[in-house]
């Protein structure tokens, strides 16, 4: 794929350089190779380090948090949608405290609770509700009840930070007060929020079984801010566990975190645990993580 840079830019990034971390310097076209049919997200820095979107390319990427990224699909490329369903669960919002919190339920008297870090992009950019109520329209989970949970500062609260694990059990403990058991609790999260829901679920395997996790943010240690060079010590911890949660886990091929992601697989593999893992041509992007929904609650609550 050749890129063409505008005037003013002066470096490219995207998924395939780790964003702010590695900006690839630009003195006129580049040409890059990337996996066949692959998904790819990228802006541009001008001379100041700012990033800004291609002007030649309309097609935002869906992205949450920043609105300068263009995508691009390549040849071949296959978007895996999320099912729809014919009715859409309605969402209840709350609040503990100054913590936002949303909740919904794809049917009466659900059999397991799916608790998502970074609720409102899961909500709203990845409708995993939609989701789980068209997979059960479809016969192939139970009902569930979805609880969304927001972060205050992700970056401090989902690394191993005790006080926000307090709080996050007393958000599911009002949860519970208010809409009734949880049953079985499936965790899920992207990047940070896959770092942490792993982390419970090491921590607290009796209440949390389940994980989907997509991307997460594994180069990370308590202490540690650094999420390219971190050491994997959630990794460290999974090795010596007694009890490992059934997991279903995905990465994309062009993220920093494949690596990690890799070896966080070959290590259940290794101890047999239970566990489901897939790479997709594409980044550490809401594309990719979207595609997952479907897969993962099906082989986490699959009733088939």
């Amino acid at each position: 794929m050749t890129f063409l840079p505008p005037p003013k830019a002066r470096a490219l990034i995207g998924d395939f350089s780790d964003w702010e971390r590695d900006p690839i310097p630009l003195a006129g076209p580049l040409t890059l190779e990337f996996p066949e049919g692959a998904y790819v997200e990228y802006a541009f820095l001008d001379e100041e380090g700012r990033p800004f979107p291609d002007p030649d390319n309309p097609e935002r990427a869906d992205n949450p948090w920043w609105t300068y990224p263009r995508a691009i699909r390549l040849p071949g490329f296959r978007y895996e949608a999320p099912p729809e369903p014919q009715a859409e669960p309605k969402v209840a919002r709350h609040r503990l405290g100054e913590r936002r919190y949303y909740v919904a339920e794809t049917g009466p008297y659900p059999r397991a609770t799916v608790v998502a870090q970074d609720g409102v992009a899961f909500y709203r950019t990845a409708g995993l509700h939609r989701v789980a109520q068209a997979l059960l329209e479809a016969g192939e989970i139970p009902p569930v009840r979805l609880v969304f949970v927001e972060p205050i500062d992700r970056n401090r609260e989902y690394r191993f930070h005790e006080g926000y694990e307090a709080e996050f059990h007393r958000v599911l403990e009002q949860v519970e007060k208010d809409h009734g058991p949880l049953g079985e609790v499936v965790l899920v999260g992207a990047s940070l929020g896959g770092l942490f829901s792993l982390w419970q679920a090491l921590r607290h395997p009796e209440r949390f079984p389940k994980v989907l996790a997509l991307s997460p943010a594994l180069k990370a240690h308590p202490g540690g801010m650094d999420a390219y060079r971190d050491r994997e010590w959630l990794l460290e911890q999974y090795a010596e566990a007694q009890r490992l949660p059934r997991i279903y886990l995905e990465v994309g091929l062009l993220e920093w975190l494949l690596g990690p992601n890799r070896r966080f697989a070959a290590l259940l593999a290794d101890r047999k645990a239970p566990h489901a893992y897939r790479e997709r041509p594409s980044g550490h992007n809401w594309v990719t993580w979207k595609q997952a929904l479907a897969p993962g609650l099906g082989y986490l609550l699959g009733t088939v």
